[in-house]
């Protein structure tokens, strides 16, 4: 099912997505060759590259552009291929129905410079929407997606419970949970939070807990996008 919408046909990027991630209400423009639709258009070169963990260079710093241009969150466009842009691939993948491997190849990459905005259920508010089947975290202020995380909720036995809640509790640190080590958790569903983990694989694997990167927990309690009341749908 196609994400694009006529309202997200203009384009924006935060080129330094840790600062003011949902604070504005638009982005600063895009670096590096932007056409009127907001695409950056690789060369015939590029376009048969496969970047993944490790690649460097002005291919990966325009893809990390492009990333940051439609909404998926990764640490930053310094022309290397880390995990944070490995787990933004990651997550076109899943909203497309790709193979979930988190490599670049010439398919995602042709699908990641032509995709829209993802489009989220909500349409006011500033909340969080985690979607179990494409197993994503967006980040939704008043109709408009403004960052996609790759997340892993719950496994065939511990199930993440779908519902609308509420961030009632964090811990700046890290929580030594019965079922494993949670980082920097956020709380919304009794035990069951949003936290930091070395392991986001492109499958459900927690004990029902959404789990992100580090990095991307990190940067969210720096940028306070999920503070102690913040509403989370979960579908």
């Amino acid at each position: 099912m196609s994400t694009y919408h006529p309202r997200h046909a203009t384009l924006d990027v935060e080129d330094s997505p840790e600062r003011r991630l949902l604070v504005r209400g638009s982005f600063a423009a895009a670096a590096g060759a932007v056409v009127g639709t907001g695409l950056i258009v690789p060369t015939a070169a590029e376009a048969a590259t496969t970047l993944k963990r490790g690649s460097r260079g002005a291919a990966v710093k325009q893809l990390q552009r492009t990333l940051a241009t439609k909404g998926y969150w990764h640490s930053g466009s310094d022309g290397i291929y880390g995990h944070t842009t490995e787990q933004a691939v990651m997550a076109v993948q899943k909203v497309y129905g790709m193979k979930r491997d988190g490599i670049a190849g010439p398919a995602t990459i042709d699908k990641i410079n032509r995709m829209g905005r993802k489009w989220p259920k909500s349409t006011s508010g500033t909340l969080i929407e985690i979607e179990l089947r494409r197993q994503i975290m967006i980040f939704v202020v008043n109709g408009q997606t403004k960052w996609v995380f790759n997340t892993s909720t719950g496994d065939s036995n511990h199930r993440t419970p779908p519902g609308r809640f509420t961030i009632f509790r964090q811990i700046d640190g890290m929580r030594y949970a019965p079922l494993g080590q949670l980082w920097r958790p956020k709380y919304f569903n009794g035990g069951i939070a949003l936290h930091g983990s070395t392991s986001i694989p492109g499958y459900p694997a927690s004990h029902g807990c959404a789990r992100l990167s580090n990095d991307a927990i990190n940067s969210i309690w720096r940028a306070n996008l999920a503070p102690i009341g913040t509403k989370v749908w979960v579908y």
